[in-house]
């Protein structure tokens, strides 16, 4: 544990952890990306179709997928008003340094989206930032309604493209996925020049267009929902919220489970049958995600669970740099960048290389903030917010609670 973790408040702790925490499933996720070109083609790789495979990517879908990019969204929310609370603690215009952060963050996530990741989803937060930005003054009541229609709406629109789809009949053009995976396949396998070509075709060709409207609108509902959560100060105490928890869990594991089977079993019956199952899932992931978020906030009141606030708090202090050395490291082992290892990784496998990056993460975050006052690029974004070059190493000046692991993400 940091120096500087272990003088935090238990409330910034747990707010840390929490970020820590959603990014392990972010990684999760993001690592099979990087892996396959079948990702979100809808098509099985038929070089991993085991049954085992099969069990391995059903159980990162039920799990992980479309569940933390929420999370890490409802805390993008809840930081959005202790970073409103220090500016006018600090006697500072809000409004000039969030959108001087909101334009670095846009940098930094088209930057990645091109040479990194084709599925970045930090300039999405800076484009929705703009509109959370213009809804600050929202009652939390009014913040939540409008999140859960969106979150509806977006759900609903999706379920009736499923029964389009189904009624009009026909198999789909699996050929054409099968293009477009073995293409990808060559490409990561190619050189560096084009893996960065096919980020780019990918961007082009959709990836904007799936990240607006499927994970744009759900992560907007999910910012309103933290916004509502700061305003009422949910975790503003180590008890974070009394009953609150508890009832998270209560409501959220049965829906939110019950969804996310439901994905997992129709997305293997076809086009229709997995456009219904992502409505289904975009429907309930928000009652998952609320529920893993229960479970952490009564876990962390255990004295097992303090020793995990400690162990993740550091990798959620630096949360942005964090997310930037996850796609660095799977570029290295799977596309040109490095290994080349691109379609060649079982699930299984896949899933063990995202728990060591994780791993070391835990330890290097650790490491670096004894010495640091903030993670490298959470360093770079806080100059670019407050106009003036901030503490670099550890003890030389004040850390800022509300601005610490401001970062994404894209599960």
């Amino acid at each position: 544990m940091s120096q500087a973790a272990a003088s935090r408040p238990d409330r910034l702790l747990g707010l840390d952890a929490l970020r820590g925490l959603a990014l392990f499933g972010i990684l999760v996720v993001n690592s099979a990306a990087f892996a396959s070109p079948y990702y979100g083609t809808g098509l099985v790789d038929p070089a991993f179709a085991r049954p085992l495979d099969q069990a391995v990517r059903g159980l990162v879908s039920l799990l992980f997928e479309t569940k933390f990019y929420l999370l890490f969204s409802f805390l993008f929310g809840y930081s959005f008003t202790l970073q409103m609370d220090a500016a006018d603690r600090a006697g500072a215009a809000f409004v000039p340094r969030f959108l001087r952060r909101l334009g670095g963050l846009a940098v930094i996530g088209l930057a990645h989206g091109l040479l990194f990741f084709h599925g970045d989803i930090l300039s999405t937060y800076a484009l929705l930032g703009l509109v959370l930005l213009a809804l600050r003054r929202w009652e939390p009541a009014r913040a939540l309604k409008l999140g859960a229609a969106l979150v509806a709406a977006c759900a609903a629109a999706w379920g009736v493209l499923g029964l389009l789809v189904a009624w009009q009949g026909g198999p789909g053009n699996p050929a054409a996925g099968m293009i477009q995976a073995q293409s990808a396949l060559a490409a990561y396998q190619g050189t560096v020049a084009t893996t960065v070509a096919q980020h780019a075709r990918e961007l082009g060709a959709g990836v904007w267009a799936v990240l607006l409207l499927t994970q744009g609108p759900c992560a907007f509902g999910l910012f309103l929902a933290g916004l509502a959560a700061g305003r009422r100060k949910f975790l503003a105490s180590p008890g974070n919220g009394g009953p609150w928890p508890r009832r998270l869990v209560l409501a959220g594991l049965p829906i939110g489970g019950a969804g996310a089977l439901g994905y997992v079993l129709l997305g293997r019956g076809g086009e229709a049958s997995g456009l219904l199952g992502l409505a289904l899932d975009l429907a309930t992931a928000p009652f998952l995600a609320a529920a893993y978020l229960g479970l952490a906030l009564l876990g962390f009141q255990t004295r097992p669970g303090q020793r995990l606030v400690r162990l993740l708090a550091p990798a959620g202090r630096m949360a942005l740099s964090n997310y930037l050395i996850q796609s660095v490291a799977c570029s290295f082992i799977f596309t040109a960048y490095g290994w080349r290892l691109h379609g060649r990784v079982a699930p299984l496998g896949v899933l063990l290389i995202a728990v060591v990056i994780y791993a070391c993460q835990l330890i290097l975050s650790a490491w670096w903030l004894r010495r640091h006052a903030y993670g490298p690029l959470e360093w770079l974004l806080r100059a670019l917010t407050n106009a003036r070059w901030p503490a670099w190493r550890q003890g030389a000046g004040p850390v800022s609670p509300s601005e610490s692991g401001t970062g994404p993400t894209n599960a």
